[in-house]
C-alpha cells in the first residue's frame, strides 16, 4: 500500500504507453469516425429525399440546421455532464443516441419530424465527440496528448470520406433510407463496445467512493508492476465534482485563454465550412467539370489529416502555440497562394488547396488538441465542448456571410484572400496566447490549477 498519494497522471507519465492506453484512443477515435459519417451522411440524403417528398430547396435550410442546432446543445450543455458524471457514461449514452435516432429519421413522415430528430441526433453527436477528447486526454502522457487527441480527430475527417464512398455504394442500389440504417446501427454497435471495453475518467473513479476497485485494476493495468490496492490513496481524490461548472473555464487565469480560444475557433470554422460549401460552387462557375470538383473538394479533408501526422507530434515536442501559430501563419499565406491560382493549371491548383486544407482543416484539430491541454483534466469535456459550440457559430456564419459576399459581386480571388487575413488573424491569437501563458517556458496555467490535480502540460 502506498503511503503517500498517488497521482495516476504520473504514473502514466513514467512509462511507455501500453496497449490499453491504444486500446482507449482506438475507440474513442472510431466514435469521431462514426461522429463524421453521420455528420456527413445527411448531406448525402436530402437531396434524394428531397426529390422523393418534393421538398421545395429553400426548405432544405432548416433540415441541415436542425443538426447543427443540436449539436450546439450536445456541445455547450451535455458534453460538461461527462465531467461530473464520467466520460465513458456520456460517450456510452451518446452514441446509443445517435445511433437510435438516426434509424428512427427512417420512419419520418414529413419534415417536422425529419427536423425533431434530426436535431435530437445532432444533440448526441455533440456530446460524444468532447467526452472522447477528455477521455483521450487523460489517458495520454502529456509528452504525446496533442499528438494523440489529433489522432482521433482523424477519425472525424475519415468518418467524413467514408460516408461519400459507402454513400456511392449504397445510395444508387437501395435508396436514401440504406445510409440511415448503417449510420445508426453502427453507433449502436459501438455502444455495446464502449460498454464492454472502454474504462472511465481516472479522475471520475478517484471521486467515487464506491468506484476504486475500478480504479486499482486500471492502474494494475497501466503499470502491472506497481502495488497498489484498496487502501492506496490516489491523488485525483482530491478533485471537487462541481469543477465542471462553466465558470472553471473563467478561473485560476483562464479567462484570457478562454476567451482566445473560442475565438480562433469561431475564426476557423468559418473558413473551414465557407470552403467546403462554397468551393464546389466556385469550381463549378470556374468551369471545371463535375469529376473535377469532386476531387479538388476533398482535398482539404485530406491536407487536414496529413497535417495531424506533422503538427502533432510538433506540438508535443516544441509546443502548441508556436507550432499552431506558425501553422496558422503558413495557412494565410496558402489561402492568398489558393486566391491567386484559380486561373492556374489544375495540378497548380490542386496543390494550392491541399495546402490550404492542410493549414485550415489540420488548424481545427489542432486547436481541439491545444484545448484538451489547456484546461486541467476536471473541466477538459466542459472546456472543449464549449469551444467546439463557439465554433459552431463561426461554421454557421462563415458560408452564410461568403453568401453575401458572392451576392455584393465579390469574386472568389478576393473571398480566398479575406479567408487567409482570417486565418491569419487567429494566429495572431495564438500567438498571444503564448504571450500569456508561457513565462520561463512554463505555462501559467499549469501552476494556476488546483495541486492535486494535474494541470494542463504545455510545453
Amino acid at each position: 500500500m502506498n503511503k503517500d498519494p498517488l497521482r495516476v497522471s504520473d504514473v502514466i507519465e513514467s512509462r511507455k504507453v501500453s496497449a490499453f492506453q491504444y486500446m482507449v484512443v482506438a475507440l474513442c477515435g472510431l466514435v469521431l469516425f462514426i461522429d463524421g459519417f453521420d455528420t456527413q451522411a445527411i448531406s448525402y440524403i436530402i437531396p434524394l429525399l428531397a426529390r422523393d417528398w418534393h421538398i421545395a430547396p429553400k426548405l432544405l435550410g432548416p433540415i441541415f440546421s436542425s443538426t447543427l442546432v443540436g449539436l450546439m446543445v450536445g456541445y455547450l450543455f451535455v458534453s460538461p455532464l461527462s465531467d461530473k458524471y464520467g466520460h465513458k457514461r456520456v460517450m456510452i449514452v451518446a452514441t446509443f443516441l445517435f445511433g437510435v435516432f438516426t434509424i428512427a429519421t427512417v420512419l419520418a413522415t414529413n419534415i417536422t419530424e425529419l427536423m425533431i430528430l434530426r436535431f435530437i441526433t445532432g444533440v448526441g453527436l455533440g456530446a460524444a465527440a468532447p467526452s472522447a477528447v477528455g477521455l483521450t486526454g487523460e489517458y495520454s502522457p502529456p509528452r504525446l496528448r496533442a499528438t494523440f487527441v489529433l489522432a482521433i480527430y482523424c477519425g472525424f475527417s475519415l468518418g467524413f470520406v467514408v460516408a461519400g464512398f459507402v454513400a456511392g455504394e449504397l445510395l444508387p442500389r437501395y435508396g436514401w433510407t440504406s445510409l440511415l440504417w448503417v449510420g445508426g446501427i453502427a453507433p449502436i454497435l459501438l455502444s455495446v463496445a464502449l460498454l464492454a471495453m472502454l474504462p472511465e475518467s481516472i479522475a471520475y473513479l478517484a471521486r467515487s467512493k464506491h468506484r476504486k476497485d475500478e480504479l486499482v485494476a486500471i492502474v494494475r493495468r497501466l503499470a502491472p508492476s506497481l502495488q497498489v490496492d484498496r487502501g492506496t490513496v490516489f491523488a485525483e481524490a482530491r478533485g471537487d465534482a462541481k469543477r465542471a461548472a462553466i465558470s472553471e473555464l473563467f478561473r485560476h487565469g483562464r479567462t484570457g485563454g478562454t476567451l482566445l480560444l473560442w475565438l480562433v475557433f469561431f475564426i476557423n470554422l468559418a473558413v473551414f465550412y465557407f470552403m467546403q460549401s462554397w468551393l464546389p460552387t466556385i469550381l463549378t462557375g470556374l468551369k471545371y467539370p463535375m469529376e473535377t470538383v469532386v476531387w479538388l473538394t476533398a482535398l482539404p479533408t485530406t491536407g487536414g489529416i496529413v497535417a495531424a501526422f506533422v503538427v502533432g507530434p510538433a506540438m508535443d515536442r516544441i509546443g502548441p502555440y508556436l507550432s499552431i501559430g506558425i501553422l496558422y501563419v503558413f495557412g494565410g499565406l496558402c489561402m492568398a497562394f489558393t486566391a491567386a491560382m484559380f486561373t492556374a493549371s489544375l495540378p497548380v491548383l490542386m496543390v494550392a488547396v491541399f495546402l490550404a486544407g492542410f493549414c485550415v482543416s489540420g488548424g481545427q484539430k489542432s486547436i481541439i488538441a491545444l484545448a484538451a491541454v489547456f484546461y486541467p483534466t476536471e473541466i477538459r469535456s466542459t472546456g472543449v465542448g464549449w469551444a467546439l459550440g463557439i465554433g459552431r457559430l463561426g461554421g454557421i456564419a462563415g458560408p452564410s456571410v461568403v453568401g453575401l459576399l458572392i451576392s455584393a459581386h465579390w469574386t472568389p480571388t478576393d473571398i480566398f484572400y479575406g479567408g487567409g487575413a482570417m486565418i491569419l488573424f487567429g494566429g495572431c491569437c495564438i500567438f498571444l496566447m503564448g504571450r500569456l501563458y508561457r513565462r520561463g517556458g512554463k505555462p501559467d496555467v499549469a501552476r494556476a490549477t488546483m495541486p492535486a490535480v494535474a494541470g494542463p502540460q504545455l510545453k
